[in-house]
This record gives C-alpha cells, structure tokens and sequence, in this order.
C-alpha cells in the first residue's frame, strides 16, 4: 500500500487550521473512500476529482483509494479541498512526484473537466496557513491577489489541474488559465460609494446625533414620522467614520471573503449593511446548513448596521442582545460550531406608529390605542436599554429650501473632528483591549477614569426607574465622547447632563 499526504486549511468561522489529507492506493476493489468527518459537499468531492484527473489525461488508481483528512475529529466542509484530495492521490499512484521541501497548501474546487473553480474564504485560509508556518500556497488563477494579502505566503494561481501538477513538479508556468467562477454566486457588497453629510438640509440636532455616535462608537435610535429623514441620516453615518486600522481591515476582510466576495486588497472604510425586516434569522445572524456562513451582523463587523423599521424585525432583534455587548456571535449546529466577529455600530430607525403620525403635533393618527402599544412593543426593552443615543427626527418646515441657502458641513469636515476625538481615547485607553468610548467596559470606566464630581442627576434617574444600571454606564460613555469633541481632558457635570439628555431622546440641551 502506497501513502502520500498534502495539505488544506479547514476554516471554522474566519479561523482556521491545517488539514493534512492523506492518500492510499491499493488493498480492495476499485472505489474511493474519504473519511474524516466530511460534510455532504466534501463527501462528493470523490467523484468530482476522479473525473477531473482523468480528464486531464492523468491516471486514477485502479484499486481502492482511501482519502483521511486529518485531524478526523474535527468536521470537514466545503469544495475547496478538491485540489488537495486530487493531488494526493496522484502522488500515491506515482503519477507525479513533488521536487519541492517546501510544505504547500493547496486550495481549490474542481469542475469535471479539469479545470479549477474559485471558492470562498481565501483570504481567512491563507491567515490560518502562515499562522500554522506554512510559506507557499496554490490557489485558483484570479485569487492569488487575495491570497497575497497574507504576508509570508506566495500564493501561485492555477487554472487547470494540469497546472497544479506542473507548479508542485518544478515546471514554470507562465500564464495560468483564469479559474472558472464560484459554483455559488459571489457576494455582492455595497459599493464604496458613501453619500455626504453636506446633502442633508436642516437637521442639526441630529447631525450632532451622528457626530457623536461616530466619535465614539454608540449605537443609535432614530425615530419619527415617515419620510422626515431618518434614512437620509443613517446612510450618511459611514461617511464619517474613520479609516480601518491595518488589523480591522484584514478582520473585515476575511469575514467578506468568506462570505464569498472577490478581494483585490484589503476592505478599509468600514462596511455597512441594512437587511430589509423579512430578513430571515440565519441571514440576519449567520449559519446555514451546511458551511456556516456569516450574516449580516458579522458583515457590517467594524461598521454600521442599520435596520430600517426595526419593529417589524420583531423577535429577531433579540437576536443582537449578545453581540452588542460581547461583539461576537457563535453559530451552534449539531456537529459543529463557528465563531464570528460582530462588532457592529447599531441603528435602528422607527415611525411611532403604523401609520406614522402618533404623537406629532398638527397630525391625526388613524391607528387604535391598542395598535399602537402592540406596534411600539415590538421594539424590546432590553434592545433599547442597549441603546447610547436616541433622537426624534422633525420635519423641515418649508416645502423649498433656498438655492443660496448654507448647505452645512460636508461629512469631511465633520470626520476631522471625529478623527480627532478617536485619538484623544486611543490615548486615554493605551494598554486596554478597548479604542473607543462606546466599547469600555462598565467597571474600568467607573474605577479607572476619573468621575464628575456631581452624579447627582444620574442616582435620580436611577432611583425613579427612568434609567438603568446599564444606563449609567452607558451615559458615562458619551460624558466622555463629548468631552473628547470639547478636547476636555475630564468629565464635567455638563457632560453628564447632556449625555443624560442624549440617552434621553432630547437634543435641544445637548447640542
């Protein structure tokens, strides 16, 4: 019996580690056997790679071939180990011999023609490759820029299976056919295109909204009437967030590429995503039945994730409870689980009632009490209690606004001082696990920074129930993002107030 062995990666969330696939020829009648705990898409990979090889003019071995993907506790899912799986049993049945020493990760599905199909999760695979040690890598022709992204690793594009055999035999090639497309479709993110703050008219209290949500990374709750802005404003919120750090980018990156979409460098301006409310909870959180994929908290990862509506996501919102305060969510199926990043910047936007016109002066609502409370009720009282900043949005009270008339300060401007803010807390928080306000721990923010004198406003609130525990914590926080906009070294009492108003709902006292 003759036993060869190559390499895979086998991802778990955007982790991962190295899979050792191992070949033997011969001991029983002509078939092919892969163990090690693969998934139904793995499991076809069998009949996949044997039409492959021979149609690349190679030959498969006559006898029984036993394929072991290693470690064989651990789960196995995906399409990517074709290549591996193919290229192992070549070297069992001697059709090849591999001239290099060094170890190489070979990643890639294969179409019955021989030819080599991009796959998701490059990207997450390579980092998991250099962090095991390994130095080189095959990849689909078309996904070498991606997995160049790693540094140590020197990815190799290949087309054609006949191509992987010519790289790992030491024969050049030049110009490697470009791989065909994913068999699933790729993932479509949003362009980088990013609306200006200088295109929203009025609306200067909840422009100081955003500046202070940005600054800080608090979560937001826009509500009122239909069409007064509320949608105009979220949009605009990425435009004023900062550029990824080099580490956040890669992070972002990798959730994106395993998602499926097609890098050529890194993601640097932070993501945003806004599911429509019929958006299903595996969508929503992640997970599949079989690889577990990413939802869209785990893609706006670093960014903003706004649900438009947000009472008519109902109990899917109690979804979000843990990654809002863990900033990870775990994905658990019978055999398996995943962890993915989930440090999004929430929004949330809401009319006050169905019909939008409940509580609003000069309007009739044409909803019943009951309808109104059922409608409200929606929105839980622990996701709200998560909440930095809530502010109502008002109308413009003009039909046309004048041509001539100062449109405001362009989202550049506004990011300058949010730029400056951020690195005011980068340096108040050197040494922490934390970078901004809005992600400080309850207990280092009440211990280890210096408190306003006067938390009298605060332990009123408390004691009538109108804030919580968590409140207090959550007030504290953006006490300090105004103060690092005010390039304030410490929290005054006026800080407090005006947090407290923020939390509140009421801007007028804090802008």
């Amino acid at each position: 019996m003759v036993t060869q062995r190559v390499w895979s990666v086998a991802l778990s969330g955007i982790d991962g580690f190295p899979v050792e696939v191992e070949a033997a020829v011969g001991g029983g009648l002509p078939r092919v056997q892969l163990v090690g705990l693969p998934d139904a898409q793995l499991s076809e990979a069998k009949a996949r790679v044997r039409a492959a090889v021979l149609a690349t003019g190679l030959t498969w071995p006559p006898g029984l071939v036993t394929i072991n993907l290693s470690p064989a506790s651990q789960p196995k899912a995906g399409t990517h180990y074709d290549v591996a799986v193919a290229v192992a049993a070549l070297i069992a049945q001697r059709e090849m011999e591999v001239v290099t020493s060094t170890p190489t990760v070979l990643i890639g599905e294969l179409s019955l023609d021989g030819r080599l199909r991009k796959v998701r999760g490059v990207l997450p695979a390579m980092l998991a490759a250099a962090r095991a040690g390994f130095e080189r890598a095959i990849v689909p022709a078309g996904q070498q820029d991606e997995a160049a992204l790693v540094p140590g690793i020197s990815a190799w594009g290949a087309g054609r299976l006949a191509e992987v055999v010519d790289l790992l035999t030491g024969k050049p090639v030049v110009n490697p056919t470009e791989a065909a497309e994913a068999s699933s479709p790729p993932f479509e993110g949003p362009e980088g295109f990013e609306p200006d703050l200088r295109d929203v008219v009025g609306h200067s209290e909840g422009k100081f909204a955003l500046e202070v949500a940005a600054s800080g990374r608090h979560h937001l709750f826009l509500h009122g009437a239909p069409g007064v802005g509320k949608t105009m404003l979220a949009s605009r919120l990425p435009s004023i967030l900062p550029d990824l750090a080099e580490s956040e980018a890669v992070e972002v990156s990798a959730i994106h590429s395993l998602a499926g979409k097609q890098l050529t460098g890194l993601i640097e301006r932070p993501p945003y995503a806004d599911p429509h409310h019929t958006v299903t909870p595996v969508a929503l959180v992640g997970g599949g039945t079989g690889e577990l994929r990413p939802g869209a908290i785990s893609l706006a990862h670093r960014g903003v994730l706004f649900l438009d509506e947000c009472p008519d996501f109902g109990s899917k919102l109690d979804a979000l409870r843990t990654p809002l305060e863990n900033g990870t969510i775990t994905v658990n199926r019978a055999r398996h689980s995943a962890t993915f990043p989930a440090r999004f910047q929430l929004v949330l936007a809401a009319n006050p009632c169905p019909c939008g016109r409940f509580g609003l002066a000069g309007m009739e609502c044409r909803c019943d009490p009951v309808k109104v409370r059922r409608y409200q009720e929606r929105l839980s009282g622990p996701i709200l209690d998560r909440i930095d900043i809530r502010h109502q949005i008002t109308g413009v009270n003009r039909v046309l606004m004048d041509v001539d008339a100062d449109p405001g300060e362009s989202s550049a401007q506004v990011l300058a001082r949010v730029v400056e803010a951020r690195a005011r807390q980068a340096r108040r928080l050197a040494g922490t696990p934390w970078a901004t306000n809005g992600e400080v721990a309850g207990s280092y923010l009440r211990r280890e920074l210096p408190l306003p004198g006067d938390l009298g406003v605060l332990n009123t609130a408390l004691q009538r129930g109108t804030l919580s525990a968590r409140g207090v914590d959550k007030v504290l926080r953006v006490a300090w993002t105004l103060a690092d906009l005010a390039g304030k070294d410490r929290v005054s009492d006026t800080e407090v107030r005006a947090a407290l108003l923020l939390r509140q709902g009421d801007l007028r006292g804090a802008a």
